[in-house]
């Protein structure tokens, strides 16, 4: 399937088809950059930012906003679920010239819910249109919007609130086809999507599983979506996106990395998160993506347990390293 359309949202006309999902303690500036050295994001989210946090002044949470002109094009996904904050949260996000910014009307996290926000919205069409009015009229950037197809199978509403998007002046809409009570199990429902693309006339983005090129290609094939979004399937995974992009314009994908090449990054990760956020940050933040990166490798398992009992980095690279060169070259990965 070649790629011969040009996704755009509003004035921004994006070199690709394949987004990279805003995913909380995960899509930092040093992921983005990853994501995009890999040629495959066309876009790129921000960790998923509290309207609330950002209004208090919050340091980290405004901390978040920032990003080098390399991530470009990127969006900034605000949460929230008071119309007057979340528009407050917009202008402060608008001062850092985001490309877009986006709503997130999808999170199924129960903190979440429980603060009226997220997900929670698709039950409410009446504050969602308040929130997303406040937001376009709030700020000049283009709005987004990211939501699920419904709060659970008995109450699908992707189309009406898609529609009351657009009314809005929303200038896409990214479309996770789970339900908020699914979470992240079972599965995705691409004809829902497919009814929220023939309702309306802007760009439509899929989501969910797309964990390979093929997946990505039945989506677009059966939905007509304009783009994919990925998500959980870049943990560990980075180059999912260049293979997405190469497969959905016809081309040969580049091949997975392999276990050299693989263990190669996330020792680059690391020590770029050691620079940039110190060692006590660094440490914990990059156990989770360490156990990423070496998912399904050889005694993967054995290496995760070693390094989460590390408190020291040199430690952790030193574990990294040995563990390459010891797989690499065939031997039997230990320590004893």
């Amino acid at each position: 399937m070649a790629e011969d359309k040009i996704l755009k949202i509003g004035g921004l006309s994006l070199r690709g088809r394949v987004v990279l999902a805003p995913m909380s303690g995960v899509t930092n500036s040093i992921f983005r950059r990853i994501a995009k050295r890999y040629g495959g994001a066309a876009l790129v989210f921000t960790e998923v930012i509290s309207a609330e946090g950002l209004i208090r002044g919050n340091p980290y949470t405004l901390s978040m906003l920032r990003f080098r002109e390399e991530e470009r094009p990127i969006g900034i996904q605000l949460l929230g679920s008071d119309p007057q904050i979340m528009a407050r949260a917009a202008q402060i996000a608008s001062r850092f010239k985001p490309d877009l910014i986006d709503l997130n009307f999808g999170c199924p996290a129960r903190k979440v819910i429980r603060k009226g926000a997220g997900a929670f919205l698709l039950k409410d069409f009446n504050l969602s249109r308040r929130i997303i009015e406040a937001v376009v009229e709030a700020t000049p950037i283009p709005v987004t919007l990211k939501m699920r197809v419904g709060w659970n199978r008995e109450t699908i509403v992707a189309s009406q609130l898609a529609e009351i998007a657009e009314d809005c002046q929303v200038r896409g809409l990214i479309i996770h086809g789970r339900t908020a009570t699914q979470r992240f199990s079972g599965e995705v429902n691409l004809e829902i999507i497919e009814s929220v693309k023939e309702k309306v006339s802007i760009p439509v983005i899929g989501n969910g599983d797309v964990s390979s090129p093929e997946k990505a290609r039945k989506m677009i094939l059966t939905t007509g979506c304009d783009g994919v979004m990925i998500g959980r399937g870049a943990l560990g995974n980075p180059w999912i996106l260049s293979q997405v992009h190469a497969h959905l314009r016809g081309e040969e994908p580049p091949q997975p990395m392999g276990l050299k090449e693989r263990i190669g990054l996330c020792l680059e990760h690391y020590r770029i998160a050691l620079e940039e956020m110190g060692e006590f940050r660094a440490v914990r933040e990059m156990r989770k993506q360490i156990a990423w990166y070496t998912k399904g490798l050889p005694q993967g398992s054995i290496l995760r347990k070693e390094i989460y009992e590390m408190k020291r980095p040199a430690e952790v690279i030193k574990r990294l390293s040995l563990y390459q060169r010891l797989t690499i070259a065939g031997g039997i990965y230990g320590f004893g």
